[in-house]
């Protein structure tokens, strides 16, 4: 799950290499390159990020003790060519 999150957080594709297995709870503080405007379609309730705190890269290797590294991977991709509606049967 948290790779999940981190790929939407830097807008790439994080793949493990770690080794790590098991499941952590972790709490990862940082502030998102774009932070959320205040507004009607936002649950009043959530929680703001501070304007000045660590970026996602810096926060990870400080409370986390891992760092994110630009790599080229082989990936799976799935390619929709076409879409249609189905036939009665």
């Amino acid at each position: 799950m948290l790779l999940s999150a981190l790929g939407f957080g830097v807008d790439r594709i994080v793949v493990d290499k770690t080794g790590l297995t098991g499941h952590f709870d972790v709490d990862l503080e940082f502030t998102p390159e774009q932070l959320p405007r205040p507004g009607a379609d936002q649950p009043p309730d959530l929680p703001q990020a501070p304007a000045n705190g660590p970026s996602v890269f810096t926060a990870l290797q400080e409370q986390l003790g891992l760092r994110l590294e630009p790599a080229t991977a082989l990936v799976d991709v799935l390619v929709i060519d076409a879409v249609s509606m189905p036939t009665a049967n």
